[in-house]
């Protein structure tokens, strides 16, 4: 599945759990790297939603966390058909569906040049 979608700011939280230890080294372990400390948060439109909400459901790569933490899941994907990362489904959030955040070991807004409204495309 590819999608495109719209760079925005989140709400800076994800720097403390990728900032984790056991997130990290699950991270490592499973997709090889260990991420920035922030995710790209990408608005996607809603025609996408049922085909992400299935691939989520059915997801098997979920990270258990430490007590106190939420579980993550997540699925290997690719940023502008370049970046190697993954897209992150976090047990607890406080975004709406249509917000997917994406993980790689670089600062991708500073790497792109990436501002909010930029448009990008996942595929996974």
């Amino acid at each position: 599945m590819k999608i495109d979608g719209e760079v925005t700011t989140g709400l800076g939280k994800a720097a403390f759990f990728l900032s984790q230890e056991f997130y990290t080294n699950e991270f490592k372990k499973n997709l090889g790297f260990i991420p920035f400390p922030g995710t790209l948060n990408v608005i996607v439109s809603d025609e996408y939603l049922d085909e992400i909400n299935e691939i989520k459901e059915n997801c098997q790569n979920i990270i258990k966390p430490d007590e106190g933490f939420g579980a993550v899941k997540y699925i290997r994907a690719k940023l502008n058909d370049e970046i190697d990362g993954a897209i992150v489904f976090p047990a607890k959030t406080t975004h709406e569906e249509n917000y997917l955040e994406f993980i790689s070991d670089k600062k991708l807004r500073e790497v792109l040049n990436l501002k909010d409204k930029d448009i990008v495309s996942l595929e996974f």
